[in-house]
């Protein structure tokens, strides 16, 4: 009889409401709500939730998604700060419900903000672009091929350290030049994926992560991305080859891994010199990870092998990511362990 009653004891609900706060904030906020009807000591601890995760794609209908985020907002205890704040739908939004979303979150200090809807940026509240807690924010366009977005001109997010965006035009100044990262002096993740990029700039002290990824249109005109990132460690770089990348008075030389998976198009001889000026600049460089798709670009560079290659000389690693479909030029491995014969190399399947 006493071991029936050990094991029909409710251990869980033992538990501190640190340790049960931080178990329901992985489920997504209407699951965490449910826990509600499991005893008197679960009936109203969902309203202390530190993180929200509002995801319509866990509704089948959406008009019983709106109503749902709408009475959450209105019965989580306001005293409770917002530590993470998703919102994710796979379409349109009403904009009434988008930005009563973001102001709530910004209201409550929340820290990490991601969001995933068809945008119009027009409806984002100018609260999200000068919040003085958000640490990270993610924005991302469900549609690959929508039109871009403009990116607002000036941001205020002092604490802001990592940066997501999608879809994404860069408004330029009047020298034709974009600098919309400028003013993030603690950011130190960017991810650009597939953004509109004319002449970028990239000017950051605080950056150490950068990653890049274009889309498979070509450019009417020939891109460049600068990149005055003094501190820059880790640089990726995937998609086609149409960006010219360079660094201001060679602010390159901090970067110590890179990755680069380039898509073989039909004009990519027209850019691979593009990447042959960007390895040259890479002084410090200690470990580099390319696709054998990367290779092939870099092997339509005229007169390739006649080449002097000056950098590279540290490096130390060399990772080849092996395409289906595609081969590994071993003569390009060679190339690039001009400068380090040492250097271990592994091939990736």
């Amino acid at each position: 009889m006493k071991r029936e009653r050990l094991e029909s004891k409710d251990r869980l609900s033992d538990l501190p409401d640190c340790i049960l706060l931080l178990i329901l904030s992985f489920l997504p906020s209407e699951r965490a709500v449910q826990t509600c009807i499991l005893s008197p000591r679960w009936n109203h601890l969902w309203k202390h939730l530190p993180t929200l995760r509002l995801n319509s794609f866990n509704f089948k209908y959406f008009k019983d998604f709106t109503p749902l985020v709408t009475q959450l907002l209105s019965l989580r205890d306001n005293s409770t700060a917002l530590h993470t704040l998703t919102f994710y739908r796979d379409g349109g939004v009403q904009p009434r419900l988008l930005k009563r979303v973001i102001n709530y979150g910004i209201s409550h200090n929340v820290q990490h903000l991601d969001i995933y809807v068809s945008y119009n940026i027009q409806n984002f509240p100018p609260t999200l672009f000068s919040s003085h807690t958000l640490k990270s924010l993610k924005i991302l366009h469900p549609n690959f091929y929508s039109i871009r977005e403009l990116f607002p001109y000036s941001l205020n997010l002092p604490s802001l350290t990592e940066l997501h965006l999608h879809a994404f035009a860069f408004p330029v100044g009047d020298d034709g030049r974009a600098e919309p990262f400028s003013a993030l002096h603690k950011l130190n993740t960017l991810i650009i994926d597939n953004c509109h990029v004319d002449n970028l700039c990239i000017l950051s002290t605080s950056l150490v992560r950068l990653t890049i990824v274009t889309s498979d249109n070509p450019p009417d005109d020939c891109c460049e991305i600068e990149l005055s990132t003094p501190n820059l460690c880790i640089f990726s770089f995937i998609g086609c080859p149409f960006h010219k990348l360079y660094g201001r008075k060679s602010n390159l030389s901090s970067i110590e891994h890179i990755d680069i998976d380039l898509s073989l198009m039909l004009d990519s001889a027209k850019y691979s010199v593009f990447l042959l000026n960007f390895l040259v600049e890479l002084v410090n460089v200690k470990s580099i990870t390319v696709s054998s798709l990367t290779l092939q670009v870099l092997s339509l560079v005229p007169d390739l092998f006649k080449v002097h290659l000056p950098s590279l000389c540290n490096l130390k690693s060399l990772k080849v990511k092996k395409k289906q479909s595609s081969f590994i030029p071993d003569l390009l491995v060679e190339f690039l362990l001009k400068n380090s014969p040492s250097t271990k190399v592994d091939i990736i399947d």
